[in-house]
């Protein structure tokens, strides 16, 4: 099969809701409905870039049929007026459009931060429609009161909506979204276009504006159907004490209090959550999935080893490689990756993200070129299962083969690997389509720099 997109990445749909396009994808075809609400700002296509947040949809889809969206007026979906933003009971009706256009009769509803008070309100208006509710790190009421003290306080959320007037386009409020990765280029330029992606500026403002208003605490006693909500202690955009308040609001809801700071469900120990939203959903948890990771694959070779051998000499040959070794140790090292094994005179390595496992190959290649051997690589990303220390799945056999391709001194990576690293700063060469031995598929490849 030609491969017109890069694997795993699904199709872009749109319901209509009074006449306005309501962007989705479908993910998966397991045998339960789980439709996913986002947060404040989404973007369908440019969320799959990440890797750790493609992983997560994948686990959602291994186990169910996963809707996905964009609200109305951010992302893919139709824009509106920054003085028309829709409220919570006209993205309800959104949600409802979404899901009759792709045939869902009933499904587990699931929501993160911003949009859990739209999860709520449909599961109180349409019980028939929820299956099951689950929400990750929300809250009921946006800005504390009185009345209500577990929520941000309005100087708190203030300072968040000055930093979206005053530096939209950055990576607002990463420290307190991603406390650990804050600091990581590729985590904080993924995180910019993502914003940038999914609101305008004037949007942005106008959505911060009305966010400030929202208070569904009054639907909470209404919502009857089983209830999961999840929060993690250290969050600092929604404070735990929020996801606290609804558990106590709805009957039968069981509240399960994490460790962490990461308000992104997808970071820090997403497995756990993955696993308590499985086993909630479907009644059971798969054994296997700890083992199963989506993981950036690098594999170097020395260019022409055997006659660099021969010119040597094996005491020599043998100091150089040695030298070899710990310059790939040291640099894999220092790129935050896992060096896997040695492949006669190459190694395979395995990193969290593709643009950091090419930083890694470029320092390498700069290192060892100066005592003048010449390595080529082969890069890709892709779901592998992790056996006794070592990595299986035909990921590793598509690295492999794309590292066949390279020239001496080239580092060549898939289309999955250029896709998951717009805005990285790297460039990409095309390097046209091939076949590779083994591997069904042809398979477009880019010369990496």
């Amino acid at each position: 099969m030609t491969q017109q997109h890069s694997p795993g990445l699904p199709e872009t749909k749109y319901a209509y809701s009074e006449g306005v396009g309501i962007a989705y994808q479908v993910v998966g075809d397991g045998p339960i409905d789980v439709v996913m609400i986002p947060g404040f700002g989404s973007h369908l296509e440019h969320a799959w870039q990440h890797p750790r947040l493609a992983h997560f949809y994948h686990r959602l889809s291994s186990f169910s049929r996963l809707t996905l969206l964009d609200k109305r007026g951010t992302g893919l979906s139709d824009r509106v007026s920054p003085n028309d933003l829709p409220g919570i009971e006209q993205r309800k009706d959104d949600l409802k459009a979404v899901m009759d256009e792709v045939g869902i009769e009933h499904a587990s509803v699931l929501a993160t931060s911003d949009g859990g008070p739209l999860a709520l309100l449909f599961a109180a208006t349409y019980p028939e429609r929820t299956e099951n509710l689950v929400l990750i790190n929300t809250y009921a009421r946006r800005i504390a009161s009185p009345d209500h003290t577990p929520a941000l306080t309005p100087e708190q959320y203030q300072g968040f909506a000055d930093a979206v007037t005053e530096n939209w386009g950055e990576p607002i409020a990463l420290e307190q979204l991603a406390p650990d990765l804050a600091s990581d280029p590729e985590m904080r330029n993924w995180w910019a276009a993502s914003l940038r992606a999914s609101l305008s500026p004037a949007a942005a403002r106008a959505m911060v504006a009305m966010n400030a208003s929202i208070d569904i605490r009054g639907a909470l006693p209404a919502v009857h159907v089983p209830t999961l909500i999840i929060h993690r202690t250290g969050d600092q955009a929604n404070p735990v004490e929020g996801g606290r308040f609804i558990a106590s609001q709805i009957d039968g809801a069981r509240f399960l209090e994490l460790p962490g700071d990461d308000h992104f469900p997808w970071l820090g120990d997403a497995e756990t959550i993955l696993g308590e939203i499985e086993a909630f959903v479907t009644g059971e948890r798969s054994g296997a999935v700890p083992n199963q990771v989506l993981a950036s694959l690098l594999f170097t070779d020395i260019v022409s080893s055997t006659d660099k051998a021969a010119k040597l000499g094996d005491r020599d040959w043998i100091a150089l490689l040695k030298t070899h070794d710990g310059v790939i140790k040291a640099e894999v090292a220092r790129y935050g990756g896992r060096e896997v094994k040695h492949t006669g005179d190459g190694t395979l390595s395995t990193f969290e993200g593709p643009a950091r496992a090419a930083r890694c190959w470029l320092s390498i290649s700069n290192r060892l070129g100066e005592i003048g051997l010449a390595i080529r690589g082969g890069l890709h990303t892709s779901e592998v299962e992790l056996v006794n220390g070592d990595v299986w799945g035909i990921g590793v056999h598509i690295a492999a083969r794309l590292m066949d391709l390279a020239n001496p001194g080239e580092l060549v990576g898939s289309s999955v690997v250029h896709d998951l690293s717009v805005g990285s700063g790297l460039t990409f060469i095309e390097r046209g389509t091939h076949k590779l031995k083994g591997v069904p598929g042809d398979w477009r490849v880019y010369g990496i720099t």
